[in-house]
């Protein structure tokens, strides 16, 4: 295979980027008998960086790697943002190979190719100029990657296995486009809606973090950037009285640690806030397991993060993050509606059936319909209000606090304007219904039965919508609702009946 790219690359200098990509990954490469072309696996940085070498630079890495003896592998490190590898190519020359932030591979050089492939010792201004293009680069939303190499001439090398760190020669810089999932700007504006502050937690640089965050609206391009981000080694050596006072207003974390991560869970749950997480990695674990709900990555996430998390998402977008939380409240809201509907029942059934008792000594309400009260209302009742789904107008309202009661003010306003209503028309129909309707006991009693009955029926539809007056909105959406109601009244009507 060969390609125009690279033959804009100096001979030495392509055989040294393929042995730094080829011997310095975790992605693999595979053949497939139905098609030529092989696929690649691994991360998603991994396997742009392999794509790249292979499909442009033309590497065999089956050569490559029959051609060397690896030494000493150094995986990826959270902490150094790099990873390195020690090789023998054919008993002969070992070469070090480094491979990682750009910044961070950068200050370990001290020399670098030109295009033609000669080396040339780099002064202040030459590395000047490099930083300055990892700069714009990173300006450009793009992650940069930096290759570095050394050829080690000590033979005790092979015996210590210590990949040089130092005097490095730089091989060439990369920029990896992350493009933001489609829908990610709505969500995160959906979240802010829904009174839920996003912030960032990357390994990337400063730069390619804010440009990210601009782009993802995490941060406005007008917002005083220097307040809303942070580098991970600032943040942690901030004392505890600054971090706390700077917390709800840093929204993006860049060059981030899983220490830095699980530091700021800790810091928000410690202001009071209920804090999710979203992370996919082994070093995540810590800060997934911290936060009151860990979202771990179903396709990318490991299974220690699975394992650390409540929830796993199993297409690995942000936007699912959005129906977790929509979710969520919808089944806090459908709780609510229930108990509100519960206790009006319950309330209205005691008081008349006691009034009624201390009155008069019989009870309106008998066990046996108190049962059928409770079948129908515990059962049906509960299906019908449980089944409810979620609506936009749950992304309109503010988080509940993990402070905040279950049973709000509105809960109660409506269970005591009900309850008040049920109990005086039903002891009205129980003491003065024989003679408001001219009937004998027998049938007065089945009135109250059915009256009661009813009055829940018709509370359904009350407790649908505890905060909005139109209580029949979006009722036909809800096909089970209204066919759990019917069975209610129809039930009813048997058991008055037969």
């Amino acid at each position: 295979m060969t390609d125009k790219a690279s033959l804009k690359i100096a001979p030495n200098v392509l055989e040294m980027l393929h042995e730094g990509v080829g011997l310095n990954t975790t992605g693999e490469l595979y053949r497939q008998l139905s098609t030529s072309i092989p696929k690649i696996s691994g991360s998603p940085t991994e396997s742009a960086i392999l794509s790249w070498v292979v499909f442009d630079l033309a590497m065999d890495i089956d050569e490559l790697k029959q051609g060397h003896k690896i030494l000493q592998v150094e995986a990826f490190n959270s902490e150094k943002k790099r990873s390195g590898v020690l090789t023998r190519m054919n008993g002969k020359k070992i070469h070090a190979y480094w491979k990682g932030a750009a910044e961070m591979i950068l200050s370990m050089c001290s020399n670098y190719y030109t295009k033609n492939g000669n080396i040339i010792p780099m002064n202040d201004e030459e590395r000047t100029q490099f930083e300055m293009i990892i700069k714009d680069m990173a300006a450009k939303s793009l992650r940069c990657i930096a290759f570095g190499y050394k050829e080690v001439t000590d033979e005790s090398v092979e015996v210590s296995r210590k990949i040089e760190e130092t005097g490095l020669t730089l091989l060439g810089l990369v920029g990896l486009k992350d493009p933001s999932q489609p829908g990610v700007r709505a969500a995160i504006q959906a979240c802010r809606d829904a009174g839920v502050d996003v912030k960032m937690i990357t390994g990337d640089n400063i730069f390619t973090a804010k440009a990210i965050a601009i782009e993802s609206v995490i941060v406005e391009p007008n917002e005083d950037l220097n307040n809303a981000v942070v580098e991970g080694v600032t943040f942690r050596n901030y004392s505890d009285e600054e971090r706390m006072e700077k917390i709800n207003t840093i929204r993006v974390m860049a060059r981030s640690s899983p220490f830095d991560k699980l530091l700021m869970v800790k810091c928000l749950k410690r202001k009071g806030h209920v804090v999710a997480v979203t992370g996919d990695g082994t070093n995540d674990a810590p800060a997934l397991k911290e936060a009151d709900i860990g979202l771990s990555m179903g396709i990318q996430g490991t299974e220690v993060a699975k394992e650390s998390s409540d929830i796993v998402i199993l297409d690995d977008n942000f936007t699912s993050v959005v129906t977790v939380l929509k979710w969520g409240r919808c089944v806090y809201n459908n709780i609510q509606k229930f108990i509100q509907f519960q206790l009006t029942v319950n309330v209205a059934a005691l008081v008349i059936n006691f009034v009624a008792a201390i009155s008069s000594g019989e009870v309106p309400l008998t066990a046996v319909q108190l049962l059928w009260v409770n079948l129908i209302m515990d059962t049906l009742g509960a299906l019908a209000l449980a089944t409810e789904q979620p609506t936009n107008d749950l992304m309109t309202k503010q988080p509940v606090g993990r402070t905040e009661p279950l049973i709000t003010k509105i809960i109660w306003r409506n269970l005591i304007a009900q309850a008040s209503y049920q109990i005086n028309v039903l002891l009205i129909l129980e003491f003065k219904g024989s003679i408001i309707f001219s009937m004998n006991n027998n049938i007065k009693d089945t009135l109250v039965f059915n009256s009661f009955i009813l009055y829940q029926v018709f509370n359904e539809f009350n407790a649908r919508k505890m905060e909005e007056k139109n209580i029949f909105k979006g009722i036909v959406k809800n096909k089970l609702f209204l066919g759990i109601i019917g069975m209610t009244v129809v039930l009813q009507m048997v058991m008055v009946e037969f």
